[in-house]
Parts: C-alpha cells; sequence; structure tokens
C-alpha cells in the first residue's frame, strides 16, 4: 500500500503543483524535512488534506478510499500531467475502479483522461455441451478481442475494437475458409456535452442489447447513431441504426417452415437472417434506492424493425416491433431482476395462431464477482417463460443456445468465481427446460463452463 501511495504522490506532484511558495498547513511536517515541499505543494493542489485538516500523519497506513479520494484528485488535473504520469495515474485508476466508482468518480468512462491512448481486451476458453446437438462434436472454442481506447478532448471519445470469431479447437477448416475470422466489432466516437449529462455516440457498437436487462433477445454487433441523457436519477436513450451479423458464423432465430407453421430446430443458411434489419428505438430509466451508482432501476424500451426496402417480408426478421420492462433491484448482496418483453409480429411470419408473443424473465443473484477483486464471486438462479416467436433473432445476450430460445420454459443455475486479478471462471447449467406449444421434444438441457481472462 505505502508503496503505490508514494507513487501516486510522486505522480501528482507536478500535475497538482501551483506555487512552491504556499503556506506550510500541516504542523507535523517541520521546513527541513525531505517531504516539505512536495507535501505543501500536494495541499496547496487540494490532493492532500492531512487529519482534522492539521495534521499531516506521514507515518500511517491510509485507507483504500484515503488512496482513491487522491487518485481522482490526481485525474482531474490530468491535462497537466506528462505521458508517464497519465500512465501511473491510469494504472492506479484501476487498481482502485471499486473505490473511485463508489465516490462518483467514473473511471470507466475515462472522461478525463485526456490525451490517453489505452489498450484493452479479454480472452474466453468455453465449453458448451447440449445432448444430441451438432454442438458435441465442437464442444470447445475460443474467441480473443482487443480495443484501443483513446481520450481525444475532455469531451470527445473514439474507441475501436477487434475480435475473432468463436473459434473451434477441433475446427479444421483450411486458411481459405479463415478469411473472416478477425473483424471490427467496434467503432464509435462518443462526444459528450451539456455537462456531461448528454451523449452522442456514432458508429459500430460490439453488444447492442433490446433493453438494459437480461438481454434475451439480440446482443451481437450493431451500427448506430445514439442519443442518450443521464443523470444520477434518470436516462432517455434514442437511437436508429442496423443489426450486423459479426461473420456470418452467428446461430439465427427462425425456424424452418413447413406448410406455413414453424417446426423442428433451425440449423445452417436455411434460417431467416436478422442482419441488414434496421431499427429505431428508444429507451427510459429510473434508478432509485441511492441512485444509478446503487444499482437499483426500472426500465422501459421499444423497437421498431424494418427491413431494407421497406418491409419485413421475405427472407428477413418475422417481428414488426417489440415493446419490454424491466425491475431491477439491489439489496444488499442480493440482487433481482424482472424482465418482460412483447413482440408483434409482422403478416408473413411462419408463428402459427396468434401474431403476438410474450417472454417473462426473473433472475436471482448473491454475491458479486468481480474482475478486480480476486476470491469474490457469486450464484444465480433465473427462469425463462417464453412463447413461440418471442425471439427475435441474432446471437442473444443469454448464455444459452439460440436455437433453444424460443417457445420453452426452463430455468438455470450458474456460478462466477475470480480465481486471480483480471481472470475469472463461470459455470451454468439449465433443467426443467420443456417446449410449451405444440408436439415437438423437449429440448436437452444446456451444460456451459467458461475461462475469461481480462487485461
Amino acid at each position: 500500500m505505502k508503496t503505490k501511495i508514494l507513487a501516486a504522490l510522486a505522480a501528482t506532484m507536478a500535475v497538482g503543483a501551483t506555487c512552491a511558495f504556499a503556506a506550510n498547513p500541516f504542523v507535523d511536517v517541520p521546513t527541513d524535512s525531505w517531504a516539505y515541499k512536495s507535501v505543501v505543494e500536494l495541499a496547496d493542489a487540494g490532493i492532500i488534506q492531512g487529519v482534522d485538516g492539521q495534521y499531516f500523519q506521514g507515518n500511517r497506513n491510509i485507507t483504500r478510499y484515503e488512496a482513491a479520494e487522491m487518485v481522482a484528485k490526481a485525474m482531474a488535473h490530468m491535462d497537466k500531467a506528462s505521458v508517464e504520469q497519465r500512465a501511473l495515474i491510469n494504472k492506479l485508476a484501476d487498481e482502485y475502479a471499486d473505490e473511485l466508482n463508489n465516490l462518483g468518480v467514473r473511471v470507466s468512462a475515462l472522461e478525463n483522461r485526456v490525451g490517453n491512448v489505452k489498450l484493452t481486451g479479454d480472452a474466453r476458453i468455453r465449453y458448451r455441451y447440449q445432448d444430441g446437438t451438432k454442438e458435441n462434436d465442437n464442444s470447445w472454442d475460443y474467441r480473443v478481442r482487443v480495443r484501443a481506447n483513446a481520450q481525444v478532448n475532455d469531451r470527445t471519445k473514439v474507441t475501436y475494437g477487434i475480435s475473432s470469431d468463436n473459434k473451434n479447437f477441433a475446427d479444421n477448416a483450411q486458411a481459405s475458409d479463415e478469411k473472416n475470422d478477425i473483424y471490427t466489432d467496434i467503432a464509435k466516437v462518443d462526444y459528450n456535452f451539456g455537462g456531461n449529462n448528454w451523449n452522442l455516440s456514432v458508429g459500430r457498437t460490439d453488444a447492442y442489447v433490446l433493453g438494459n436487462a437480461y438481454g434475451y433477445n439480440y446482443g451481437d454487433v450493431f451500427d448506430r447513431a445514439e442519443l442518450k441523457y443521464q443523470n444520477d436519477k434518470f436516462a432517455a436513450t434514442a437511437g436508429y441504426g442496423k443489426f450486423k451479423a459479426n461473420s456470418g458464423d452467428v446461430d439465427t432465430s427462425f425456424y424452418k417452415k413447413d406448410d406455413g407453421k414453424r417446426v423442428g430446430t433451425f440449423s445452417g443458411n436455411d434460417d431467416k437472417k436478422i442482419d441488414g434489419v434496421k431499427t429505431g428505438y428508444g429507451e427510459l430509466e429510473g434508478f432509485f434506492g441511492g441512485g444509478r451508482a446503487a444499482g437499483s432501476a426500472a426500465g422501459v424500451y421499444y423497437n421498431d424493425f424494418t427491413r431494407a426496402g421497406g418491409t419485413n417480408s421475405g427472407d428477413s426478421i418475422n417481428a414488426d416491433d417489440l415493446w419490454g420492462a424491466y425491475l431491477k433491484g439491489n439489496l444488499g448482496k442480493w440482487t433481482a431482476l424482472a424482465n418482460y418483453e412483447h413482440v408483434k409480429n409482422n403478416e408473413n411470419s411462419a408463428v402459427t395462431g396468434d401474431d403476438t408473443a410474450d417472454v417473462w424473465i426473473g433472475k436471482l443473484s448473491y454475491g458479486k464477482a468481480n474482475f478486480a477483486t480476486p476470491k469474490s464471486w457469486d450464484a444465480w438462479v433465473e427462469y425463462i417463460n417464453a412463447e413461440d416467436g418471442a425471439f427475435v433473432g441474432g446471437n442473444s445476450n443469454s448464455w444459452r443456445f439460440d436455437s433453444n430460445m424460443d417457445n420453452i420454459e426452463s430455468w438455470g443455475v450458474g456460478a462466477d468465481y475470480t480465481f486471480a486479478k483480471n481472470a475469472m471462471f463461470q459455470v451454468m447449467q439449465s433443467f426443467g427446460t420443456n417446449t410449451k406449444d405444440g408436439n415437438a421434444k423437449d429440448p436437452e438441457e444446456q451444460t456451459r463452463a467458461q475461462f475469461v481472462f481480462v487485461f
């Protein structure tokens, strides 16, 4: 702790220094001390305050929150720091990310890291199993993603990222078949204005999720322009964009037609694609129980789908529009989520009977696994009840196979454990899965386990 704090002080001395002749505010720092000049400069810059306003107590061990306060104050002076100092402050900000977030400093957004370019990324090794499916031949796969975050000025940030496909360890494809393995999954510019309450984001995002909740429907690459207003109590979002299948190697959501009915499970290129479908969308959210930082929220959202050419018929999406609502409560170590979505399918869809479909989702979690905190963990249980036609398409944000997201009732359990800093193990299992309507065989249960590493 002492080494890190001394490094923080060294980095912030030049950042916060304003006057070499400022008065000494601490009675226990004599003028002939080796630290006198640095302590006075830091106090004058407002980075340190001492104890009771008059004692520095240089030999006392400080808490992580006190260290985070100093880092936060140093971040506010990033425009005056050298490249080396910015790098050190960024490293310390990552170290104290949880404490800074609790203090209201949005470390993840990097608003004040002007002139800084930061590389981040993650790697995942995954095992998926479901009896009687094609995935059993290739149960192990991996994926690697890299992001570059550039803070252009105090209002503008540019983010660019690339990702590999989910590549199977058993894949023996020739090199000519792997030309689309690496693709751009995020390329956007964010501009903050209006006291940072407003944000305009233009470009590609890596995981557009319908609604800020479970992510039952599409959760993949999305090209859009989006305007968002957010404060500690309220958020409003409006946007327009186009869904993009990352490289064509994705699960899709539509069953084959047989005399106008949806039967069996889908596979391969015979299925309808969501790639290229456009949507206008909006969302309203309210934060309560201590504001946005507390994690409790309620929201409603809407999407209006349109395929290229102006109609939703033919080989494109079945859904015409979708609306949903969610409620999330954070009570100590417990988090409860309830999510509802309603889909209206167009007249040319393959959905039988009623052209509307609903999905109800509930999830209860205990604890919180955090990549920055070794030995942190959580456990959860979830419930899904989805009518035929409720799943719109594309890769969902769920851990389940997309081929079994529609016309089902199912339970799931899982746990996440951070076994080392920036390294997490996750395991999931479904149970009690049944087909809701029709005579199709009940889907087999799913098992998933994965290691995720971030850097």
